[in-house]
């Protein structure tokens, strides 16, 4: 509520991932909010026995409008690879969800140098035929996963360059204005320290906030850096 009730510049775009298990309920209870709901996993499925899996069209349901898709834990914990993701991913855009797709490298393809190699694998395989006038509606997060928990955080040289190869590729996939209008957000240990540096990028358009969003002073600071 404390979020609910601060007051932000309504030009911003807040969303906010709640477990699965709550998600009717803020939506329901935070109807008239000033930021919206997703969901942090969906089913590559759209309907089937498929016990304990949630479904975009339920997710949708209740009244969410974005879901994660191939967030690092998502891809490290449970195997899940570009094959399924993109699956995840029509299935949200199927139902009129906007996909917030998560791609980014380890601490070991960084430092072997196929980290640029590692995230056009993940841009290619689950957006490449992806037709224009849907891929307006898909939002990228890059997530260093060296980045994320351990303290370390990409310098804002380093993101910049990464969110650029990103915005470059989506270019060369697609045309340069949808390059232009789609959202790429950074998702590596964004604290209220560095916000501001890293939100100052020409190329990064905003945060997907992990640990500091459990915080709510925090995470406000971190919403007013943009």
């Amino acid at each position: 509520s404390k979020i609910h009730t601060a007051i932000l510049n309504e030009k911003k775009e807040i969303l906010i991932f709640p477990n699965s298990l709550y998600l009717g309920i803020f939506t329901s209870e935070f109807a008239h909010a000033s930021f919206k709901f997703g969901a942090q996993n969906c089913s590559e499925f759209e309907s089937g026995t498929y016990t304990g899996e949630i479904s975009a069209s339920m997710i949708k349901n209740v009244g969410a409008s974005y879901c994660l898709v191939g967030h690092s834990e998502r891809r490290i914990f449970f195997s899940e690879n570009n094959i399924q993701l993109k699956s995840k991913l029509k299935r949200c855009l199927e139902n009129d969800i906007t996909p917030v797709y998560c791609i980014g490298e380890t601490l070991e393809q960084r430092n072997n140098g196929t980290h640029f190699e590692i995230i056009l694998k993940q841009v290619k395989e689950v957006l490449g035929d992806i037709p224009e006038t849907e891929f307006r509606n898909i939002i990228i997060a890059y997530e260093p996963v060296w980045a994320i928990g351990t303290g370390q955080t990409a310098t804002p040289k380093e993101a910049q360059e990464m969110h650029m190869f990103i915005r470059n590729k989506i270019s060369e996939l697609k045309n340069k204005t949808t390059a232009d209008q789609i959202s790429i957000l950074y998702g590596g240990s964004c604290s209220p320290k560095n916000a501001n540096e890293l939100f100052a990028c020409p190329d990064i358009d905003g945060g997907l906030i992990g640990g500091a969003s459990l915080n709510a002073d925090d995470f406000l600071k971190i919403c007013n850096s943009i």
